[in-house]
């Protein structure tokens, strides 16, 4: 139920910080339009004053000499109307336009920027007397402003649409490997003892004289299944560490693969060369489980009759490094990560599940770490696990 929280929480806090950072854009964007809007004002209202200081009535030619050689110069559009605010003079808008669209064209730009007022005091009068308006519109530059955050807003989403649809597509590849796999996995881990239940019982109505011995290794067998049993179990909950001798844990791992050699079909020996004995915090069902499937993977990739596995340990920077040494095929350095991603597998028939399970065990319920550290084609391959001591 905690994991169902989380993920609803998550999500209304990326949205949440979505629609903040979208907001912020377009506060930011109208912030420098209005900036942009205010300068081009205080431009506007100069040539104001310098039309005003010039002129010395209505008539005046000074008045035609501003608009010629001083408005001109502008790079936003401007329009000059009477004191009725009928226009009579434009710059920077399109040729041709008829005296309607000037009248659009200055309604449009009331309503972005207020007009300023020409005004003058008579010489003589005193008075202050209007001659008529400065209308002045939005540069390109403000208006490419304006529709940049929308632009930046539609890039993102589609960035953000695409990468969801092609997360979705790996995550929903990985969870259908994942769940095959572990339905392959958990056919496998029973597999074997199963089949060698049968087989006692089969011993034991055909040769009643061996009962005693059938039931002996059947109970082996039973103690096998348990300890699947366990393994799946562990990994689903919070896994409580204890002390656990690495070297006795290897030793039970290779006893067991080297009985199943023979019915792998695969002339592999396994040396153990781990002498001392080191304790380390962990679990020991499910380190065993991720040991057996390294040796497992080491066994597959040796294909030639004198085969040699050799796991070497040694204590370092208070860590336990575990060194699993075949002399098998190599795996490709472009794949050293992705053999422990879930789905992968440079195996015909797997399914990719076996390391990743190693790896989730290994790095994510004892804290260590699953690398490999060289590997070489038709070498052979060196695998790490360290663990904290």
């Amino acid at each position: 139920m905690n994991v169902y929280r989380y993920s609803v929480n998550i999500k209304s806090g990326l949205f949440i910080l979505g629609v903040t950072l979208i907001a912020s854009l377009l506060i930011y964007s109208q912030s420098i339009v209005t900036k942009l809007r205010d300068d081009n004002r205080e431009i506007v209202q100069l040539y104001a004053e310098i039309i005003a200081a010039t002129v010395k009535d209505i008539t005046d030619t000074n008045l035609n000499f501003v608009f010629d050689e001083i408005i001109k110069k502008v790079r936003f559009p401007i329009i000059y109307s009477d004191s009725e605010q009928n226009p009579i003079y434009s710059k920077n808008l399109s040729e041709g336009i008829t005296p309607d669209d000037l009248i659009r064209y200055k309604q449009v730009m009331d309503k972005s920027n207020r007009p300023i007022p020409l005004e003058f005091v008579h010489p003589l009068s005193g008075k202050i007397i209007n001659i008529g308006y400065l209308h002045f519109g939005d540069s390109s530059l403000i208006k490419q402003l304006q529709w940049l955050p929308y632009l930046e807003i539609g890039a993102v989403a589609i960035f953000i649409l695409l990468g969801f649809g092609g997360f979705t597509i790996i995550r929903n590849s990985e969870k259908r490997h994942i769940w095959v796999g572990m339905a392959r996995e958990t056919a496998h881990q029973l597999g074997t003892p199963v089949s060698a239940l049968l087989g006692w019982i089969d011993l034991m109505k055909s040769n009643p004289e061996k009962i005693d011995l059938a039931l002996e290794e059947m109970s082996v067998d039973t103690k096998r299944l348990e300890q699947i049993v366990d393994r799946f179990s562990k990994m689903g909950t919070d896994t409580k560490l204890e002390a656990v001798n690495i070297k006795n844990t290897v030793d039970q791992v290779t006893t067991y693969l080297e009985r199943r050699l023979p019915s792998m079909g695969k002339n592999v020996s396994i040396n153990n060369h781990i002498k001392d004995d080191v304790i380390i915090p962990g679990n020991d069902i499910l380190i065993s489980w991720a040991l057996e499937n390294v040796l497992k993977n080491a066994i597959d990739a040796v294909d030639q009759e004198n085969g040699k596995i050799e796991i070497i340990g040694k204590s370092e920077n208070n860590q336990f490094l575990l060194h699993i040494i075949d002399n098998g095929k190599g795996i490709a350095r472009k794949d050293w990560k992705n053999i422990f991603r879930p789905g992968f597998s440079s195996k015909e028939k797997g399914w990719g599940l076996g390391l990743s399970l190693v790896k989730r065990i290994v790095e994510e319920i004892h804290s260590g770490k699953i690398e490999v550290i060289k590997s070489t084609q038709t070498k052979g391959s060196i695998i790490q696990i360290s663990f904290p001591l």
